[in-house]
This record gives C-alpha cells, structure tokens and sequence, in this order.
C-alpha cells in the first residue's frame, strides 16, 4: 500500500468517527472566462447533515456540485471529500471515490432506452461485477420499493410522470450504498404535490441512510423542509450561512431580497 492510500485510509478512519467532515471545500475558486463563478467559497459537513445551496441563477450553485463530485476542477482552494483532496487525483482513484457520491441530476438524466428497471441496475452492473444476477435483482427492486417505484420496473421512463423519473433517479443514486448524496434542484419542473412528495421521500431516505446531502435548489420551501443548514450564494461567494430562521431575521439586503422574491 502506498503512502498516499495509507493516509486515505486513516483520514476516512477518522472521518467516521465524527473527527474530520465528509465534504469540506476551502476557499473555493472558479471563473469561465472573464465570469468569475465562486470567489473563495468554504463550507464543510458531516454525515447527517444536508445542506440547502440557494441562489439566483447562474450563481453558481450547479457548478459547486460539479467542483464536489470531481466533474470540473476548481482554479484554485480544495475540495475534500472524507479527508482526500480530490484535486489532481487521477482518474481511478476519484472514480473510487465517486462510488461513494450519489449524484441526482436536475430532471433525472434516465436512459430512454432502458427501463426503469434496468436503469437502477446500471451502476450495479459495472461496479458491483461480483454481485450475481438474482442478488442484483434483489437489490434493484428493494431500491425501487425504497422510492415506491416497485410496480413501475418494467416501464419506460418516456412512459412515467417526472416526478416518477425523479424517484427512479434517486434510486439509482442509492444503489451503490453512497455516504454524500448531491441533488441538483430535485423539485424542478414538478408541480406541488410531486414536490412535496420529493421532499419527504430525501427525509425519509436521510433518517434512514444518514448520508451527508447538498441539495441545489431554487425552490426555498423545499430548501426549508429538507435541510438542516442552507446557504445562499450571491456573486461568488456565501452571503448568508445558517438555520432558515436565520436567513428570515437577516439585515442583510440581499438576504431579504431574495427571501420577498422567493
């Protein structure tokens, strides 16, 4: 084993013992062009937690998921995930990270051509090649009734609602036993009741698999109901970070402005 594994290990051994969190981003740059996108951004969480990134579009809430999970690179801070910089890591050492990482995209990046079943099944398929076809079977459909999908498995996703996509999307997030859940705006597009519906499925789903959530949101009621923390980011950094109670009692104009427009 080498040096850089060995402090891995200790540094993830250390994390589940409450000492060290399971995200923590540190002065977080990233611009696109002349854009400047996240402007020394620092957050960090632990197991348990979820926290609620709020923000006008384009602030940069989506492309602080994309920094966490490893698919952008930041031009300068760190992104650790249990204690490892992901930072320059090569390819298949942050693809074994990102094993850990469930990751719902915004309308639940499904495959058209594979039913919901067999979209569960995918990342089982190719990182789960021990597991035999009656054991995967059974792990898909315990994901599927974890998200009431069960009855669905054999359907299209062309041939259910969105809100259903979003079930089948967070149960194939699920399906590798992840500790950090990203949700990229998880109510958008549904109406209230299959937003409703979303927000107490990740509550259950949280109590039952106490993983560390960032959910990106638009949507503050969600945003309320679902996270522990919430912060909100205006041009590059964090304006306000805190309890949803704080955000209310901020005197922080920006705070209250988007607060009365939300």
């Amino acid at each position: 084993m080498d040096t850089i594994d060995q402090v891995a290990i200790e540094q993830e051994t250390a994390e589940k013992a409450g000492s060290a969190p399971a995200i923590a981003v540190e002065n977080l740059h990233k611009s696109f062009g002349s854009q400047k996108v996240l402007d020394g951004v620092t957050l960090a969480m632990k197991r348990g937690e979820t926290l609620a990134v709020l923000g006008r579009s384009g602030s940069g809430k989506s492309v602080l998921l994309r920094l966490i999970i490893g698919l952008r690179k930041p031009d300068s801070g760190s992104v650790r995930i249990h204690g490892q910089d992901i930072a320059g890591l090569a390819l298949d050492r942050l693809g074994e990270i990102r094993i850990r990482m469930g990751f719902l995209f915004q309308y639940g990046a499904l495959y058209d051509s594979l039913t919901v079943e067999q979209n569960v099944a995918f990342p089982l398929q190719h990182h789960k090649k021990e597991m035999s076809r009656s054991e995967r079977g059974g792990r898909v459909r315990e994901l599927l009734a974890e998200v009431g999908m069960e009855r669905d498995m054999e359907k299209m996703p062309s041939d259910i609602s969105g809100g259903m996509q979003k079930r089948v999307g967070l149960a194939r997030a699920l399906a590798l036993e992840p500790d950090i859940l990203l949700l990229d705006e998880p109510t958008a597009g549904l109406d209230p009741i299959s937003a409703a519906e979303i927000c107490d499925l990740v509550l259950t789903l949280q109590e039952q698999h106490h993983m560390a959530s960032i959910v990106v949101t638009h949507d503050l009621h969600s945003a309320k109901t679902i996270a522990n923390r919430l912060i909100l980011l205006h041009e590059g950094t964090i304006a306000i970070e805190g309890a949803f109670e704080e955000l209310q009692h901020s005197d922080v104009e920006f705070v209250r402005e988007f607060l009365r427009d939300s």
